[in-house]
């Protein structure tokens, strides 16, 4: 099954929030909402964990503005459509890298062809990024182009922001400017797991379990991983159906 385009609201009025989640619904049902949120710092601690698809963000919130929090971060690999009362925030806005913006009041033709731009613009970037070539292979995007890797070669990957290092059974590593949510869902297809918000690891690749609060994995190339807790009990359920 197809996983659905994840958005994420970021406004400090209710009635904002609102009536985007009112067009998303009515205008693009292959989009989900995955979080809302109403103010500088709550956007902050959903975004250092979560990179959606897509981000509507208002530029006036109740602690800050988008580009305060944007600042928090060395990169954020979303596509953001920012939302403002006044136009003068436009430059502003495309020098933070904004996909689109919308002016308040939004209107619903403006708000449908900004989100079929982004979309076409994530459609275009998983073509040339982290999409398997075929059941075997994937394609990770390097500063020189790309490398073909062997799915069966990859040991874990490991989440630092925007970018993502794999280890592979040859001892190199390759560190991807994509976050771990981008291959996440690919992957775990070849039974990997997620058993942090930093860690997807290859239970083929799996040396041990050492018991703990959440625990930790010996993977085979020696390092030591920590389970999160809230990661325990499906990692050890998925563990004991391994086929």
């Amino acid at each position: 099954m197809k996983t659905k385009t994840q958005v994420c609201i970021i406004d400090d009025e209710q009635d904002g929030r609102d009536y985007i989640a009112l067009l998303l619904e009515n205008e693009f049902p292959e989009i989900q909402i995955a979080f809302q949120a109403s103010s500088v710092e709550e956007a902050y601690i959903y975004l250092s964990k979560n990179s959606p698809d897509i981000i509507f963000l208002d530029v006036q919130l109740q602690d800050g503005t988008a580009f305060d929090l944007l600042s928090k971060f060395r990169e954020i690999d979303s596509q953001i459509i920012f939302i403002t009362a006044f136009e003068n925030f436009a430059i502003q806005a495309i020098k933070n890298s904004a996909a689109d913006y919308l002016l308040k009041p939004i209107k619903k033709m403006d708000f449908i062809m900004a989100v079929n731009k982004v979309l076409e613009s994530i459609k275009k970037n998983k073509n040339s990024s982290g999409i398997p070539l075929n059941e075997n292979k994937i394609s990770l995007p390097t500063l020189q182009g790309f490398k073909l890797t062997n799915i069966s070669d990859i040991i874990r990957c490991e989440a630092d922001s925007s970018y993502t290092t794999f280890y592979l059974t040859d001892k190199t590593k390759i560190i991807v400017s994509k976050t771990l949510h981008d291959f996440e869902e690919h992957l775990m297809k070849y039974n990997f797991f997620r058993i942090h918000h930093k860690h997807l690891i290859n239970l083929f690749h799996l040396k041990e379990y050492i018991k703990g609060k959440g625990g930790q994995v010996v993977m085979a190339d020696q390092s030591v991983l920590d389970v999160s807790v809230r990661k325990k009990n499906d990692f050890l359920q998925k563990i004991e159906n391994l086929e």
